[in-house]
């Protein structure tokens, strides 16, 4: 075999390793938030006949008045949804949202044979109801797909005008939780809406809490040896940006990184120690995509 085979063999095998280690934890994080949401629907919203929001609204409206399985009516739905735009979603974004789909529909056929608590606060039910949901939507969203529902919707309308339809959704959801008041009563239509407004901050909750990261920037007068401590310690990459000191106007090299939380605390103690002249600034990054941190695929 030449050398250039092996090489390509090689990288191939590399590539086959990395794509099963990242679609693994896809297959364990998207299922266990799954079975999160599905919990929540089963154990804090059916029971007490409030209503949801989205397509599994719909369905639970369905439930209350005709009596049809929520499993049967979301699945159903997803694949009408999934079949009108599935020319503008990935590959990748289809297939795991099938999967995510039919595993709710199933669980909501096992787990309603599992009795659960039964909770007098509906007050409490709506918060602890929300944030299972928002948790499970949350791990989900996390691995770059989805469970279903508006979220398709979403992503085939940006994709194929290019628009936002953030609040497109957000009205759509309202409408779906205000017309449930005529068959659930406003008392649960107003525990609805407060289950959905916490499920939504989980959801933010969980994303935020993943992609937690610090943007440092650091002034010091030898810069070569905290890049050394950076690559070598930390493990992180970093850049020299060169500026000008407004007052002085002397030459000021820049290190720029993006760290870990308890990356930037280790970093703070080294200064501290070995530049204690230097300058440091950190701020939060909201979202970092790239190598070493949130892969591309996964938006």
């Amino acid at each position: 075999m030449s050398v250039r085979a092996r090489h390509r063999l090689t990288h191939l095998a590399v590539k086959m390793e990395l794509f099963v280690m990242s679609e693994w934890s896809t297959f364990v994080i998207s299922t266990l938030g799954s079975l999160l949401y599905t919990i929540g629907v089963i154990a804090f919203t059916l029971p007490y006949r409030f209503p949801d929001a989205g397509v599994m609204g719909i369905s639970v409206i369905l439930k209350y008045t005709i009596g049809l399985a929520p499993s049967i009516s979301s699945l159903v739905a997803n694949v009408i949804l999934l079949a009108w735009g599935w020319k503008e979603l990935s590959k990748r974004f289809v297939l795991w949202t099938i999967y995510n789909v039919i595993l709710i529909s199933f669980l909501l056929e096992v787990l309603q044979f599992i009795k659960f608590p039964v909770i007098n606060d509906m007050f409490l039910v709506a918060i602890a109801g929300g944030l299972i949901k928002g948790v499970g939507g949350g791990l989900v969203f996390r691995t770059g797909v989805s469970g279903g529902g508006m979220d398709i919707v979403i992503a085939v309308l940006r994709k194929r005008y290019g628009i936002e339809v953030g609040r497109f959704s957000f009205y759509i959801n309202m409408l779906i939780l205000g017309g449930s008041m005529g068959i659930v009563g406003m008392e649960k239509m107003l525990y609805g809406f407060v289950a959905s407004y916490v499920s939504g901050q989980s959801i933010d909750s969980v994303l935020s809490s993943f992609d937690k990261r610090r943007l440092v920037l650091i002034m010091a007068k030898d810069t070569k040896p905290v890049v050394r401590y950076i690559s070598d310690e930390l493990r992180r990459g970093s850049t020299v940006l060169y500026g000008e000191g407004g007052f002085s106007g002397e030459e000021r090299p820049t290190i720029m990184c993006l760290l870990t939380p308890r990356q930037t605390m280790v970093l703070k103690r080294y200064l501290a120690k070995n530049h204690p002249k230097s300058f440091m600034v950190v701020s939060e990054a909201s979202e970092v995509l790239g190598k070493g941190f949130k892969h591309w695929k996964q938006i």
